[in-house]
């Protein structure tokens, strides 16, 4: 058990009025002073969680505690009754409480294991004593269940999680580093033999252990094909150290015959090179039932691969012939036919819809019509019938003959007089103010009316 210098201390641990009051006794009863009682409480449960956590143990005791929580060589008076109130209050269990919880396989070895003692614990609770022997062990609920978490998780992740069975000394070194000790590591297989993710046997004087595989809910019991697969894991290593053994053995002898040759000593050279092939032939028969073992739990993985398959298409067929359950091809087929027709009918709408927008077209451009006509009456109604049309085309042969058919232009001199014009001139305002239609007088009469 670590010292208070070792670990975190609260900041009111230097304060020697607060902690002559946290060293004192609890009053007998609570409800003299429930706030300073609970405060109190409080202080000591969060401190004994916290050196749990930092040692990494879940396993406490009132002789540890009263050596970890020494101040000024005072010792706490109230740590008996802090431990009562956990127990009371299902935060700690008792040793053999918890061991007994689980199933009557794992009270025998793991009381054996932990060098427990059920008869002392069972004299005191059966005489009713109110006071807690100092060597009484107590098991953390909370950081037991949080190992046990800790140690199925690190499993699933280490190279042993292809086997199944795994024995007791190879866990305790894959749990090195999350169990402070062995007390801890039976603790969180005791909680996990709880959740039914693993169970432990003994085969001949060992232990081992059975984790729950992925995809399953809980550890199914040891039978005979588990305690066979694990027997061939341990052939496999150790003929495999044997193999490695043996191949270390045949590499001295090689160095060892070129040390002699090196020193003129034949005989013995070749003495050596003989034990090398002795030790060669006999690691090639290892290594040859190495190879055979190692094929068999290749064809036991396979066949435990295929059996996952066949079940995983087992219930396949059965999910699938469920949904398929009121699913027939004539209710396919007349599905079909209403989806048909539906879309029919949404192409008649769309449709419809698509010839009334056009016949509000054609209604606008009737009125867009009427309009322009309407403006047409109001302007005022020019004449122009009378005029020439613009010729369009280039002057062709019968253009010709026509204009050679019009008097000739007159070539000599005009006698216009100035007054002359100007009668014609007004002549023509007045006629033009009486008829707005008024016909355009040719050159010729013009030229006539001034002589």
């Amino acid at each position: 058990m670590s010292t208070t210098a070792e670990m975190s201390l609260p900041p009111e641990w230097n304060d020697d009025e607060r902690m002559n009051f946290m060293f004192s006794e609890f009053k007998e009863n609570r409800d003299v002073n429930t706030t300073d009682w609970d405060s109190k409480m409080d202080f000591w449960t969060a401190l004994i969680m916290r050196s749990c956590r930092r040692r990494g143990s879940v396993i406490v005791n009132l002789q540890d505690l009263n050596k970890t929580f020494q101040r000024k060589e005072k010792t706490p008076l109230g740590l008996s009754t802090v431990i009562q109130t956990m127990a009371r209050c299902g935060k700690i269990q008792r040793e053999s409480e918890f061991a007994a919880s689980v199933d009557c396989g794992w009270v025998s070895w793991s009381v054996g294991m932990l060098l427990v003692k059920p008869l002392k614990w069972t004299f005191s609770t059966l005489l009713g004593s109110n006071r807690v022997p100092l060597e009484e062990s107590f098991v953390v609920i909370e950081l037991v269940k949080e190992k046990a978490t800790e140690l199925l998780k690190v499993y699933r992740s280490s190279d042993f999680s292809s086997c199944s069975v795994v024995s007791f000394q190879e866990l305790c070194t894959l749990s090195s580093n999350i169990c402070a000790d062995e007390s801890t590591l039976c603790m969180a297989l005791l909680q996990l033999q709880k959740d039914k993710q693993v169970i432990v046997s003994l085969h001949e004087g060992e232990k081992i252990v059975k984790f729950c595989q992925l995809g399953q809910d809980r550890v199914s019991p040891f039978g005979d094909i588990d305690i066979g697969i694990y027997q061939l894991q341990r052939s496999e290593k150790l003929l495999e150290e044997r193999v490695q053994k043996l191949n270390l053995e045949a590499d001295r002898c090689k160095e060892e015959a070129r040390i002699l040759l090196r020193d003129g000593k034949k005989t013995q050279a070749l003495r050596c090179l003989r034990g090398r092939k002795r030790v060669e032939k006999r690691a090639d028969s290892l290594f040859a039932k190495l190879e055979t073992i190692r094929g068999i739990l290749e064809r036991i993985a396979q066949s435990q691969t295929d059996k996952m398959v066949m079940q995983a298409y087992q219930a396949g067929v059965s999910a699938l012939r469920m949904s398929l359950k009121d699913v027939t091809v004539e209710r396919a087929e007349n599905l079909v036919d209403q989806i048909q027709e539906l879309c029919d009918t949404q192409d008649e709408v769309n449709q419809t819809i698509s010839s009334g927008v056009a016949a509000a077209d054609e209604d606008m451009d009737e009125l867009e019509k009427e309009l322009k006509a309407l403006l047409d009456e109001s302007e005022p109604d020019v004449n122009t019938s009378g005029l020439p049309a613009v010729p369009t085309n280039r002057l062709g042969p019968t253009s010709e003959q026509t204009l050679s058919s019009l008097p000739d232009v007159p070539r000599g001199h005009l006698h216009v007089t100035t007054d002359a014009l100007e009668e014609e001139l007004n002549r023509l305002t007045l006629s033009e103010a009486g008829s707005p239609q008024r016909k355009a007088t040719s050159p010729g009469r013009r030229a006539e009316a001034a002589q």
